[in-house]
């Protein structure tokens, strides 16, 4: 069975190869010239470039090359899941459908799932990791996609901003409140539902922002001893192993995972953001 993902999970170049997961990269123009992401640009030399004064754009993943891998999959006779970038933060998802249907009035044996993770970073990524643990156990195609569904509905996500205004450039908050909270060091803690980008609370400077974003892990988590916990951040390990640090000593889950956002997140997101992943109470593996 083949398992397909993009680069919006965040999960590090190495882990597609040693894990037979095939990475259909998401697109990143940084001054003017076009790059795959994590094939052919470091997530490092984004944030270098935003530094400097770019401002990349991203673009989803090419139909070309959907259609590229769903043709080889549908001539192969292998079974495939392609597990998506939220279609709420991309229009990946959607292109995906499009092609799987060209592909089977071509093939109509094609027996490949799509599924919207409705999730982002490494919450993406944990989504991605608990299909290839399920592949290796011999799980079917059909309950895989049921038990990725069903964990990726319940993969929380809290993250605060270093600079408001990569979000306002996005339109994901006005100018007028990044200016402000530029003044103020106003930091908000921003959540993902249903796939969509939710700000959910403010606060005064960055140690305060992951305080309360602890307070909400032990609110929304509830027992992590049994738990993955994931962190990302945009080029600042540093402050990340802070966190890691914080979260061992007060959680103390079964693992913590810690990768650096890629250049397409962080692209929208800018230097210095801060994310946690894990799944919530209700989650029944």
């Amino acid at each position: 069975m083949k398992i397909f993902t993009d680069s919006g999970c965040d999960l590090p170049k190495s882990y597609y190869e040693e894990n037979d997961v095939i990475l259909l990269p998401l697109r990143v123009q940084v001054n003017n010239n076009e790059y795959d992401d994590v094939l052919s640009i470091d997530s490092k030399e984004v944030y270098d470039a935003i530094r400097q004064g770019a401002h990349p754009k991203t673009s989803q993943v090419s139909p070309e090359l959907f259609l590229q891998q769903f043709e080889s999959l549908a001539k192969s006779g292998e079974q495939g899941i392609y597990i998506a970038f939220s279609s709420e933060l991309s229009g990946t998802y959607s292109t995906a459908l499009m092609i799987r249907n060209q592909v089977l009035e071509q093939y109509p044996t094609l027996k490949l799932a799509i599924v919207d993770s409705k999730c982002a970073s490494l919450g993406y990524g944990l989504v991605v990791e608990e299909a290839v643990q399920l592949r290796k156990a011999g799980t079917s195609l059909d309950e895989i996609e049921t038990k990725i569904q069903l964990l990726a509905s319940q993969m929380e996500h809290l993250f605060t901003v270093e600079d408001l205004d990569y979000l306002a450039k996005g339109g994901r908050v006005s100018k007028a409140s990044a200016f402000l909270g530029g003044l103020l060091s106003i930091k908000p803690i921003l959540n993902v539902e249903d796939g969509k980008l939710v700000p959910i609370e403010k606060s005064r400077g960055r140690k305060k922002a992951i305080a309360r974003m602890l307070d909400l892990m032990q609110e929304r988590g509830g027992n992590f001893a049994d738990k993955i916990v994931g962190i990302s951040h945009s080029d600042d390990s540093a402050f990340a192993n802070e966190v890691k640090a914080s979260i061992q000593e007060r959680f103390a889950p079964k693992a913590v995972q810690m990768t650096m956002i890629g250049s397409v997140i962080g692209s929208h997101v800018g230097p210095g953001t801060i994310a946690i992943f894990f799944t919530n109470k209700s989650y029944q593996a």
